[in-house]
């Protein structure tokens, strides 16, 4: 007798499947074929650009008798027409540790303190800055945006030391972008991902 196995590991019989679900089941586990193919094309395209490009940097270090050295920092490569331009971004995964809790009490006391008697909304405009997404996670952004803001007070610049300490870079990642430009002069990214075709 032959089985499919279910969402829960189950073996059923087949012919207690129905056949919309038979074929619902060909049609994902053929598109999902396709698309870890493709997947596996571009991983191999990616690095065969990566090595393309830092093979390249580092022919053009050897002609000041230098030698490449570090995959840290940004690299934009042009074609000699303008139209293209290869770009490698190095970009830091920052995270905050137990310190940002500290500073964002003391925010609260600040704005408490200045907001006796006014409107809650200022309140709500700092507090924003400590949300977190679907994922859990503070945006970095947002948070980093506060230490910009030139207040003159000796709460406010504790809890923005407070916040600089708690910065972690657990890692790098890189990105490569390729753009082309269009017959207006702009430069637009060249598109690889599919639900941006």
């Amino acid at each position: 007798m032959e089985y499919m196995e279910d969402a829960q590991g189950r073996q059923v019989p087949i012919d207690l499947v129905s056949e919309i679900d038979k074929l619902r089941d060909q049609t994902v586990k053929e598109i999902a074929s396709r698309a870890l193919k493709m997947r596996d094309v571009l991983q191999q395209f990616k690095q065969h650009i990566r090595d393309d490009i830092f093979t390249f940097i580092s022919l053009s270090a050897e002609k000041y008798g230098k030698i490449y050295g570090g995959k840290k920092g940004n690299i934009t490569l042009m074609s000699y027409d303008g139209k293209y331009k290869l770009v490698i971004a190095m970009n830091d995964e920052i995270v905050f540790d137990e310190r940002l809790q500290i500073a964002r009490e003391l925010i609260a006391a600040c704005i408490n303190k200045w907001s006796t008697g006014s409107r809650d909304e200022i309140k709500v405009l700092v507090n924003d800055a400590f949300q977190v997404d679907k994922s859990g996670k503070i945006n970095t952004a947002r948070v980093l945006g506060l230490r910009r803001l030139q207040i003159n007070d000796p709460d406010w610049e504790e809890a923005m030391r407070a916040i600089t300490d708690s910065i972690q870079v657990t890692g790098s990642k890189q990105y490569l972008r390729i753009y082309e430009r269009n017959s207006q002069g702009k430069y637009t990214q060249v598109p690889l991902d599919v639900a941006a075709l």
